[in-house]
């Protein structure tokens, strides 16, 4: 093959590349669907895991469904109780946490001696937490894991198990102090 005809074929798709590129980048500010800006921010704030714990397809859905009002703020099992208040933070709106069970963070743990390598876990989580290859023992990476339970469920053998999340630095939060009643005199 002639350098010539080389060139020009490399020319040809270097320049339809761009041009392709340049009209891609262009239809999307100009097709650009605006969202509410409330809506944004609490997407940014839920975990992103699209586990469905909810009830929703995914957490847009579900922060869309927040701010619609057909949500509760407690309706997020991964984001537990701080996000609740984080939302309602955000949202301007009180919330009672007093009422709900004050369930501990949870982690799933694979315990080695049942684990049969089925790999079903693996295909369910939804952040790609659990490692392992089909008849091989899987783990669970703690940072990923959000404890939407979805593993356990679907684990034929009973090797995953729900475990409080270890506290440290990262994860230790300070309880609110009770209040002081008044002593009657």
């Amino acid at each position: 093959m002639r350098p010539e005809v080389l060139f020009i074929a490399v020319f040809f798709l270097a320049f339809l590349s761009a041009s392709l590129g340049f009209g891609l980048g262009y239809a999307a500010k100009f097709f650009k669907v605006e969202q509410n800006p409330i809506v944004e921010t609490i997407i940014e704030m839920m975990p992103g895991s699209n586990c469905g714990q909810c009830g929703h397809p995914g957490c847009a859905a579900a922060a869309q469904a927040i701010v619609d009002g057909v949500a509760p703020l407690t309706c997020c099992p991964p984001g537990g109780h701080v996000l609740a208040e984080e939302l309602a933070e955000t949202l301007g709106v009180t919330l009672d946490i007093s009422t709900l069970e004050q369930k501990p963070p949870m982690l799933a743990q694979v315990n080695e001696q049942l684990c049969i390598g089925c790999a079903r876990c693996v295909k369910k989580c939804p952040t790609d937490a659990i490692i392992g290859a089909q008849k091989q023992i899987h783990a669970v990476i703690q940072d990923a894991c959000t404890g939407c339970e979805a593993c356990v469920a679907i684990c034929p053998t009973g090797c995953l198990q729900m475990h409080p999340v270890r506290t440290t630095l990262k994860t230790w939060r300070w309880n609110k102090p009770e209040p002081i009643l008044a002593a009657a005199a």
